[in-house]
């Protein structure tokens, strides 16, 4: 296969604190380029980190993912310019979005070896680096929502990396397919049922899909706004 994604740039950080409605609140977002060749574990980037374990992080969602072909939308949304690591992705990328990538699709990436899991399901905090209250909802609408992977080998990845693609997985699942049935086509229990079909599905995708195809209700308020 020859399908390959440029990685523009590599992006770590460390939660830090800022303040979101007069309170304090923990966050990751803010991602820095680094240089040369940086090791990718199981969980993340060597000097990256999330400050929310539920929504964020662990082995599913080891590695965040942003296609740069969005950012000049972005910024005539937002009305500012966009360094890399804007969306708070590890990699920001060129060559492939969401229409071309599926879940469960493997990728060579330098020494290491990663797996499509998800579409990224933006927060709150999204809005609070931008001060834009609605643009967790935009992303999610409009599903220009990047998407995460799991480290299948660890190793020494750099930006002068591609993404190549390695295994296509037969189900072809494409992320705006999944983002289109999870935010849009809430009643189409058909792709919900396709969706849940492949095994390679984070478990958060899984559990949300599964409950509503036996009938409940899956808020997702607080991820958007913060609110409880």
């Amino acid at each position: 296969m020859t399908e390959n994604i440029k990685i523009r740039s590599i992006n770590v950080g460390k939660p830090a604190q800022v303040i979101h409605n007069g309170k304090e609140v923990s966050t990751g977002i803010n991602k820095t380029p680094v240089n040369g060749a940086i090791y990718l574990s199981l969980l993340n980037f060597e000097g990256d980190g999330q400050a929310d374990h539920v929504h964020h992080g662990g082995e599913d969602k080891a590695v965040c993912v942003y296609p740069f072909e969005w950012y000049a939308y972005w910024e005539q949304e937002i009305g500012t310019a966009l360094a890399f690591g804007a969306f708070g992705e590890n990699l920001t990328t060129e060559g492939m979005v969401e229409d071309d990538i599926c879940i469960g699709d493997i990728f060579e990436l330098g020494e290491a070896l990663v797996q499509v899991s998800q579409p990224r399901q933006p927060c709150f905090k999204l809005a609070v680096k931008y001060g834009v209250p609605d643009l967790p909802l935009k992303v999610q609408q409009i599903g220009y929502t990047g998407y995460y992977l799991r480290v299948l080998r660890e190793g020494l990845v750099s930006s002068e990396d591609r993404l190549i693609l390695s295994h296509r997985h037969p189900a072809r699942v494409t992320l705006t397919f999944a983002n289109q049935i999870m935010h849009k086509d809430k009643d189409n229990m058909d792709g919900v049922s396709h969706i849940l079909e492949v095994t390679e599905l984070s478990d958060s995708w899984r559990q949300t899909l599964a409950k509503r195809l036996n009938g409940g209700q899956t808020p997702t308020k607080e991820r958007l706004t913060g609110d409880k």
